[in-house]
């Protein structure tokens, strides 16, 4: 395991909980692969950068922000991805991280290609 690789995707991850509460969708669109999946239970899933876009943009301008990660795991999987799980709480709800897989793309940038987290309550 290398320490070096789980700090880039941490920083990674902090960043686009940073861009999050600040509402910046597109960055945090931009954060997943063309392809990527997000499941979000219990709303459904998302496949490509279009139909994640589509979760994401309404649900942060709605005004969901104040995103922290809490008891968060890493997992280096391969030389350039990374398994994520944690809790997470923001203003409008908590729940779970089941995975979220962070791969290193072409341009050595750490990207999402998979999100799956769970919505345990909402206030």
């Amino acid at each position: 395991m290398s320490h070096h690789v789980l700090a880039e995707v941490l920083a990674a991850s902090k960043q686009w909980v940073k861009h999050f509460n600040h509402g910046d969708i597109d960055y945090c669109v931009s954060g997943y692969m063309p392809d990527a999946v997000l499941q979000a239970n219990p709303m459904g899933e998302y496949v490509g950068k279009d139909n994640i876009d589509n979760f994401w943009r309404p649900f942060i301008q709605s005004g969901a922000s104040d995103l922290h990660y809490n008891d968060m795991w890493l997992k280096q999987v391969g030389d350039e991805k990374v398994h994520l799980g944690a809790n997470w709480s923001m203003n409008v709800g908590k729940g779970i991280i089941t995975l979220e897989e962070w791969v290193k793309n072409d341009a050595g940038v750490w990207k999402l290609s998979q999100d799956f987290f769970e919505v345990q309550e909402q206030y």
